[in-house]
């Protein structure tokens, strides 16, 4: 792994990484790499572009979202770990679940937390859906983050019923945001959320324009939500849903 580029783009993001840190993403590129060739984590194999693609942008979330020490974190639809390892290999103090569906993945991601050492990671294998009824899961978490899982209204039903009243989801955008998070209004307001604001990342490496989105957890998520598995994608919350 390039660790120049890692320590100059974290750097870019207002973070400072550790030699341990280091060494901890430089394991990591080379076990996703390696199981890469059995199990399909990701398309991305250059490791330059994990850098980049992966570990920069996965820290960005960091600079947008105000994580305190001890802080809950569950990382919604995690895959490979993104973004939520990296927030906790750059924030030790926080505890993280991290919750993906595939159980090939979850193999991955237990070999991982082992093998960087790491402490108050659980690997939670379900759906969103399901474990947003779990009571050892549902209102527990501080913050709720995801990358390229949904669009933002499907994605507020899988993340809003983990956080607790005064908890926040950050979600991580791309194109027009702006406008996918007016069309998900209704859904945020349904699960409890108000949309606290929309925050411009720049990732070094990345030519796109990001966004992470901060949605404040207001009120309970009614018992309704989060519907049956495969709902939330099939039928977004719309206005005419909160009637009654």
């Amino acid at each position: 792994m390039p660790a120049p580029a890692l320590i100059d783009g974290a750097r870019a993001l207002g973070l400072t990484l550790s030699s341990d840190q280091v060494d901890q993403f430089s394991r990591y590129a080379a076990e996703l790499i390696d199981w890469n060739r059995r199990v399909n984590l990701t398309a991305i194999s250059d490791p330059l572009e994990i850098v980049h693609k992966h570990f920069l942008d996965s820290l960005s979330v960091i600079t947008a979202c105000d994580l305190q020490a001890a802080d809950r974190i569950i990382d919604v639809g995690s895959g490979a770990g993104f973004p939520g390892l990296p927030i906790r290999i750059a924030r030790p103090d926080v505890r993280l679940a991290l919750l993906e569906a595939a159980r090939k993945k979850c193999d991955f991601l237990r070999h991982i937390v082992a093998a960087l050492g790491l402490s108050d990671v659980a690997i939670v294998n379900a759906r969103a859906e399901d474990a947003g009824r779990d009571p050892a899961h549902r209102e527990q978490y501080h913050v709720a983050v995801a990358r390229a899982v949904a669009d933002m209204a499907t994605l507020v039903e899988y993340m809003l019923p983990f956080v607790r009243i005064g908890g926040r989801v950050a979600a991580q955008k791309s194109g027009e945001v702006e406008t996918e998070v007016e069309r998900a209004s209704a859904a945020v307001a349904a699960l409890g959320g108000r949309i606290q604001r929309i925050v411009p990342v720049n990732v070094p490496g990345l030519n796109e324009t990001r966004a992470i989105v901060i949605v404040e957890k207001i009120a309970p998520t009614p018992g309704k939500y989060p519907r049956r598995a495969g709902a939330p994608a099939k039928r977004p919350i719309r206005s005419s849903d909160r009637q009654g």
